[in-house]
């Protein structure tokens, strides 16, 4: 109040609000609290209210035994059934309010505060994304499940595979089969999922503690906290090849098979600058983004009226890549 005051004689009122990040009208408000306190002025109670020895009546109304367990609603319905009217619904609530008896009388859940994960890659083999899919099978309620393990700074699928049930066992030997493969050391990654039964389970936990690998985890009910693996699932779900259903899981294995072989080394992704995970993941993208460089500059050098605004440069691969980025606040 008083920084604002001194601010306000040089820069006027709503500039020093704005500077101090202050509301105007909580200005406006202490200040006439100082040089205009309010005075107490006693209200005469409406003709309407009830008086002290209805007040009390109710309440002893309210407090016998039958009545305990019972909300205002339904005591205030069983005395009209039995021929009665003291109040209305809502004054038996203000009564109990002001005795400090409105509370809610259960024992509630309270869900502790989780925390938004914030997790940064800056280059390959830094930081993981699984999930499970479903696919439909040959007949109804009927699936196949899918297990994907993803690079979300190159998006190259680093281990996946099609079984009957969802298992905690099974998503173990992926993990560490991947691990193996990729040749990760303890302490270089961080596994992220989200809070399935598989994801959570003791196993998995067990095994990325032996690893030396960071575990983190979605918030639960929040859908973007695992995008990546999402959007792999969207590509790989509205393919125009895509069946509506497999006849068996081989035909499942093997379309997924053809997939991830196109999606690591054909797909020209957008978020990697329009390279293949491949070319990403493996350290190609150097050399490929030069040659793309040199071909526009020759582009350029024949025909430099076509490009109006500047010399023309290729997709920039990003230099890190971020789960739930941090904002920064100015």
């Amino acid at each position: 109040m008083t920084a604002v005051t001194e601010l306000a004689v040089v820069v006027g009122t709503s500039a020093a609000c704005q500077a101090l990040t202050v509301p105007r009208t909580s200005y406006y408000r202490d200040r006439r609290k100082i040089f205009f306190p309010a005075v107490t002025v006693s209200r005469p109670s409406p003709a309407r209210a009830l008086r002290p020895a209805e007040r009390e009546a109710v309440l002893s109304r309210l407090h016998e035994e039958r009545f305990q367990d019972r909300s205002p609603a339904a005591v205030y319905a069983t005395l009209l059934d039995e021929g009665e009217y003291l109040c209305s619904i809502r004054s038996m609530y203000r009564l109990l309010e002001q005795r400090g008896e409105s509370r809610e009388r259960r024992d509630q859940l309270i869900h502790p505060p989780y925390k938004k994960p914030e997790l940064l890659a800056t280059a390959p083999n830094q930081l993981w994304s699984w999930d499970i899919t479903k696919l439909l099978g040959p007949a109804k309620w009927t699936y196949f499940y899918l297990y994907v393990i993803l690079d979300v700074f190159s998006r190259y699928v680093t281990g996946w595979m099609v079984t009957y049930r969802e298992s905690a066992e099974l998503a173990k030997r992926l993990i560490e089969e991947s691990c193996k493969k990729q040749r990760i050391q303890p302490g270089q990654l961080t596994l992220h999922a989200d809070r399935g039964t598989s994801m959570r389970s003791k196993p998995v936990a067990f095994l990325l503690a032996d690893l030396g690998v960071t575990k983190t985890h979605s918030r639960p009910h929040v859908s973007d906290d695992n995008p990546y693996s999402e959007s792999q699932f969207r590509t790989l779900k509205y393919r125009p090849e895509f069946p509506d259903r497999f006849g068996c899981i081989q035909d499942s294995r093997a379309f997924c098979q053809s997939f991830f072989r196109w999606y690591n080394e054909e797909h020209r992704h957008s978020g990697v600058g329009l390279l293949t995970p491949g070319m990403v993941h493996y350290g190609q993208a150097e050399n490929f983004l030069r040659q793309r460089q040199e071909v526009l500059d020759v582009a350029y050098h024949r025909h430099p009226e076509r490009f109006v605004r500047s010399a023309p440069k290729p997709p920039a691969l990003p230099s890190e890549v971020w789960i739930n980025k941090p904002v920064l606040l100015t």
